[in-house]
C-alpha cells in the first residue's frame, strides 16, 4: 500500500490557526466557550486550537477530555477497549460546547461523544472541528470547523500523526 502525505507540519499548522479564527468568529462574545478534545489526536487538536483561540480572542478558552469509550456503539464488534481520561474541569451547563477530533468518518464517535456530553451535563450549544473530514457518514452529522476535507475511498486510511504523539505533524491517505 503506498502512502502518500496530504498535509506536511505547516499545512496542519495552518490548518489549526484557520479553524481557531473561524471558531472565534463564530461565537465572538461567548463567554461560555469551551473545547473538548476527544482522545487521543482529537485531545492533541483541542489544546492547540484552546491555545491559539485564547490567543486570538483575548481571553482564556478552557480545554478539556472527553472519552468515548463507554457510549461507542460498536463495542461488540471490536477489541476489548480500555477507557480513558475525561477530564471536564468546567460547568457544561449553558456552555458552548467545541467538541475536536482528528477524522470525521462515519460520525460514530460524534454520536458516542454526543452523549456522553449529554451525561455530563446540558450545553446551550456543540460545535464540531475537525482536522479532516473524509465523508462517508453514516449519521446525519456535519462539522463546523474543518482543517481538510478529503474524499477518500472507503478503503483507503487516512492516519494523522501530532507531534505530541507521533514525533511529527502529517496526514497521510493509503
Amino acid at each position: 500500500m503506498t502512502l502518500r502525505t496530504l498535509l506536511e507540519a505547516d499545512d496542519v499548522r495552518r490548518a489549526v490557526t484557520r479553524m481557531a479564527h473561524e471558531l472565534v468568529e463564530h461565537d465572538p462574545d461567548a463567554e461560555r466557550l469551551v473545547l473538548l478534545g476527544i482522545p487521543t489526536r482529537g485531545a492533541v487538536l483541542a489544546r492547540r486550537l484552546g491555545e491559539q483561540m485564547t490567543r486570538i480572542a483575548g481571553r482564556e478558552v478552557p480545554v478539556g477530555l472527553l472519552d468515548v469509550t463507554l457510549y461507542r456503539d460498536d463495542l461488540a464488534g471490536q477489541p476489548t477497549r480500555a477507557t480513558g481520561r475525561t477530564e471536564v474541569p468546567f460547568d457544561l451547563d449553558g456552555a458552548t460546547v467545541v467538541l475536536v477530533d482528528d477524522v470525521l468518518y462515519s460520525g460514530r464517535t460524534v454520536r458516542a461523544a454526543l452523549d456522553a456530553i449529554t451525561a455530563l451535563g446540558r450545553p446551550a450549544v456543540v460545535r464540531l472541528a475537525v482536522l479532516v473530514d473524509r465523508g462517508h457518514r453514516e449519521l446525519p452529522i456535519r462539522p463546523d470547523a474543518v482543517g481538510r476535507n478529503l474524499p477518500s475511498a472507503k478503503s483507503e486510511r487516512v492516519a494523522v500523526r501530532l507531534s505530541e504523539v507521533d514525533g511529527e505533524d502529517s496526514v497521510t491517505i493509503g
